[in-house]
């Protein structure tokens, strides 16, 4: 198929598509199809007729293809191989493959053998079935063809037309999506961005390895800096993207406390179906309709404003008050500090012989009592306090050692529920010290 065309042996009925006066050998787009006009026609023998038809000719040469050991194949090892196919039809489809020289009959062995069209044809269609899976933009396909005949040393401008002509459609869709802005496309438009991500990257770096070779033509070579711009344009989306999310997150209605926003509103909607819409709309027009023309947040801004704040405001005093002399730091009232209680607690700790419980040593009929020995507790054997001076350093420096369990005992003296259980122990009777913060709830009516 790489020798010379042969103008005349080609479809004549070519030429009844055309206009009057025109000839299909005068068109230069239509060479390359004359040409492999060959591959074209074993791709006519297996895509020609119905789906089920289509689909048969593809399982029988994939069949036929798949085993890479012993790649010939006898007539009954064909019928036992397929025996699911009926056997009329499996022998129809075997003999149009070998018509459209998609498999060669060797006379001598009496096998069959998948052609080098044949195979060429497997090639292309597992490529395409690999990357259908997860790429559904086409990116990936039309990338790896490139790569392919980038490291062969054959790069098609064909293949870069077709790679800057996707680039730019997704630059197009990006661009509409930001336009919009509609959250719910800007989303749509950066999960796409995200799935074609590693397809751009790479196309990157093989477009950098092509516009360093020296033997590439001028008309390739510009294709090849296009994409380029391109696939630099396309990297730099994902920063639109988030601009413009973060935007739209500034103008996000938030309803009441309830941690739900109007974005999230919106996704609800798009979930329900066009009955669960028109239910929400069903005796609506039973409400009164509302004039465009008047607007009730403004007018009632409008009329507080003039029956409340207008008066409140000639009401209000703003005059400065008159200037005082000051008074002498001798009249200024000093008080002294009220130590009592704290006097009164540390008799009772003095007279502590035997360890106490914390839920008698430390509470009266008083909450506010017991709350305020409760912070004294972390005193008792404290270095540091003990070193000073002062009522709070003479509790610091009682014989008694505080220990603190990890749980709460219900008690039911006074003002107080519940406190955490320990005891006060004078230091010969001690266990070893656990010093910790006490705590305690209070009734729900404290």
């Amino acid at each position: 198929m790489s020798g010379p065309i042969d103008l005349d042996s080609h479809d004549t009925g070519l030429n009844d598509q055309l206009r009057d006066g025109v000839v299909a050998e005068d068109i230069p787009a239509i060479f390359p199809l004359l040409r492999g006009r060959g591959l074209l026609r074993a791709f006519t023998a297996l895509f020609h007729g119905g789906e089920g038809q289509v689909l048969l000719r593809l399982l029988v040469l994939r069949t036929l293809g798949a085993r890479s050991n012993a790649p010939e194949w006898t007539p009954q090892d064909i019928r036992d191989h397929l025996s699911f196919i009926d056997p009329v039809k499996l022998e129809t489809v075997v003999q149009r493959l070998r018509d459209h020289d998609l498999l060669s009959w060797d006379a001598e062995t009496q096998r069959y053998r998948v052609d080098a069209l044949g195979r060429k044809a497997l090639a292309a269609l597992t490529t395409l079935l690999d990357f259908e899976q997860d790429d559904e933009d086409g990116l990936g396909y039309i990338t790896s063809q490139l790569a392919a005949g980038q490291a062969v040393g054959r790069v098609s401008a064909d293949e870069l037309g077709h790679l800057l002509a996707r680039l730019s459609e997704l630059k197009d869709d990006f661009d509409r999506a930001v336009l919009s802005g509609s959250e719910h496309r800007i989303h749509a438009a950066a999960q796409t961005l995200g799935s074609v991500w590693t397809w751009v990257e790479k196309g990157t770096a093989i477009i950098e390895a092509i516009t360093e070779a020296q033997e590439l033509d001028l008309r390739a070579h510009r294709l090849a800096q296009a994409v380029g711009r391109a696939q630099s344009a396309m990297l730099r989306q994902a920063g639109i993207f988030q601009r413009e999310l973060n935007k739209i997150d500034q103008h996000r209605i938030h309803l009441g406390r309830s941690g739900l926003s109007s974005s999230d509103l919106v996704g609800w909607l798009r979930r329900l179906d066009t009955s669960a819409l028109c239910a929400f709309a069903s005796e609506q027009h039973l409400l009164p309709l509302q004039p465009a023309f008047v607007q009730d947040q403004i007018a009632l801004d409008v009329a507080e404003f003039e029956l409340l704040e207008r008066e409140r405001a000639a009401a209000e005093v703003t005059a400065l008050p008159t200037a005082e002399a000051t008074p002498p730091a001798t009249d200024l009232p000093h008080d002294e500090e009220d130590l009592s209680h704290l006097d009164a607690w540390q008799k009772i700790l003095e007279g502590i012989t035997e360890p106490v419980g914390l839920e008698h040593a430390v509470t009266p009929e008083s909450y506010a009592i017991s709350a305020y020995r409760l912070s004294l507790l972390g005193l008792i054997g404290d270095p540091e306090s003990a070193s000073l001076d002062g009522a709070a350093a003479d509790l610091a420096r009682l014989p008694l050692s505080l220990e603190v369990e990890p749980r709460l005992l219900d008690v039911d003296l006074g003002e107080v529920r519940q406190i955490s259980a320990g005891r006060i122990s004078p230091h010969t009777a001690a266990s070893p010290v656990r010093r910790r913060r006490a705590s305690k709830e209070t009734p729900p009516h404290a």
